[in-house]
């Protein structure tokens, strides 16, 4: 049957079609995912060893850092429990530098390399 064809003779013209086709909706090309780092700034309290500074909270996200630490303050299944009893603040300053990462395990290797730091700059580090 050619494509032009209707149904139905005596020169009534009736689409062989009565609902129009379907289109394919166009994929988006997958985005490239992109993780960072947060430091998150802990009470004193979250530890019973002395320390001269502030207790830090080192993690990597998919998020920005500012969702990811909203998250941890709201509890549940996504937050890490000593965040979101201890978690005081973002530190942005001790963040400025640290690139973001374009795959899991590399932000995960930034993540240690990150915490091993601060741990040697006198602060008690909890991560991961």
């Amino acid at each position: 049957m050619d494509p032009g064809a209707t149904a139905g003779g005596g020169g009534k013209s009736v689409p062989l079609r009565s609902t129009p086709m379907k289109t394919r909706k166009k994929r988006k090309a997958p985005q490239q995912r992109t993780y960072s780092i947060y430091i998150i700034e802990l009470s004193r309290a979250c530890t019973k060893q002395p320390c001269a500074l502030a207790p830090l909270y080192v993690g990597q996200t998919a998020h920005t850092a500012e969702h990811r630490f909203a998250q941890h303050k709201a509890g549940g299944i996504l937050a890490a429990p000593k965040v979101h009893k201890f978690g005081i603040k973002l530190r942005l300053d001790l963040m400025k530098g640290i690139g973001p990462a374009s795959t899991r395990s590399e932000a995960e290797a930034i993540e240690k390399a990150v915490a091993t730091a601060l741990e040697k700059r006198g602060h008690r580090v909890f991560w991961g």
